[in-house]
């Protein structure tokens, strides 16, 4: 059934600036609230894992800053403050039911790094046999967009938690109760879509844009997260972080908000490689693309360019004659070598770069088509 979740045994809750606070400051009583019931659940059925916004309109509010908080230096500022203020709060309300939190931290770059990112993956496993939440948000008083470290919201953030945790459900709390046919703000007739069997150019449309002052998501970027944790086997629940007793509603299979069903779980790595933002661009013709279509590995005879600067083991784009997008692979070669390889023979690999190299750029297992 589409909203049965009795063998859920992971979730994690996304919840948004817009539902932390109240009357433009924090609400001390909804995090407390929100605790004890994320506890009952906890107790009783499942593990829990937090995602939460609200760091830097935390900060501005600390500030007194009115209106939309911009500039890098700025936001990275109110994230400082704001963060142990909200961390803070969490710690006061789990602590009431005898329950520790952690606060994890993350820039892209740890979930980009492979190593880095099982390290992160083997430490929150050992949090949540220990007994502790963990609590997750953005790095913003480090993460730049200029430096390609951000996720841009806390939406997408959530479904690579999710997937990378390998949770059966993911719980975005939001300020809108639903997806809707359109938007409910300017048509009152507006239908609330119960459940969605796969994203289709339809439903992007059907979302709208979004975002207060202080909030960077709206119902787009969560349409955005639902596409990455479908592809982890995970469904999404989109729903009113203020109806009561929320989370346990949704858990026992009411018909609240909308559901977005999962679609069949690819390995873990290859979710991996298909959520890391690439450290370059690799330029293949047309008969390598077919190559790789029929799994084999990619060879230097089938590349034409390489662009950006790269280490082996980095997660590169692949492109074909027409610049489209069409794979993500991990590169055996930095892009120096590869640069010197490019369209030459495997056989001549090692009289190129020295022996010990491997004869192929990546086997069929280090490559993900993006479709």
């Amino acid at each position: 059934m589409v909203r049965d979740f009795s063998d859920v045994t992971r979730v994690v809750v996304k919840i948004g600036t817009n539902v932390l606070t109240l009357n433009d400051r924090l609400d001390e009583s909804y995090i407390f609230s929100i605790a004890e019931e994320i506890n009952a659940v906890r107790r009783e059925r499942c593990d829990v894992l937090i995602v939460t916004s609200g760091a830097i309109g935390m900060g501005a509010r600390e500030l007194g800053l009115s209106g939309r908080v911009t500039g890098v230096r700025r936001r990275q500022a109110c994230a400082a403050i704001g963060q142990p203020i909200l961390m803070n709060t969490y710690k006061a309300a789990f602590a009431r039911h005898g329950v520790s939190v952690a606060q994890v931290l993350l820039t892209r770059e740890v979930l980009n790094n492979r190593k880095s990112f099982l390290n992160l993956k083997n430490s929150v496993e050992e949090l949540i046999a220990l007994g502790v939440v963990p609590i997750f948000n953005e790095n913003d008083s480090v993460s730049t967009a200029e430096i390609g470290t951000t996720f841009g919201d806390n939406d997408q953030l959530s479904a690579l938690i999710a997937s990378k945790v390998d949770a059966g459900l993911l719980v975005m709390l939001s300020d809108v109760d639903a997806l809707y046919e359109s938007d409910p703000r300017t048509n009152a007739n507006a239908r609330r879509i119960e459940s969605v069997e796969t994203v289709t150019d339809e439903i992007i449309a059907a979302a709208g844009a979004a975002g207060t002052v202080h909030a960077t998501g709206g119902m787009q970027t969560k349409i955005i997260a639902v596409k990455i944790a479908e592809k982890a086997g995970c469904r999404v629940v989109i729903a009113s972080g203020r109806a009561a007793n929320i989370l346990t509603r949704i858990l026992r299979g009411e018909s609240v908000g909308t559901v977005f069903l999962a679609q069949p779980r690819l390995k873990s790595r290859m979710r991996w490689i298909l959520n890391t933002v690439p450290s370059g661009k690799i330029a293949i013709d047309d008969g390598a693309i077919a190559a790789l279509r029929r799994r084999s590995s990619l060879l230097p005879t089938g590349i034409q360019s390489v662009t950006g600067n790269f280490a082996a083991g980095d997660v590169v784009v692949l492109v074909d004659s027409t610049s489209s997008e069409t794979a993500k692979i991990v590169t055996s070669f930095g892009s120096e070598e590869l640069r010197r390889l490019i369209g030459r023979h495997s056989s001549e690999i090692a009289a190129i770069l020295g022996p010990g190299r491997r004869d192929t750029i990546a086997p069929p297992e280090d490559i993900v088509f993006l479709e």
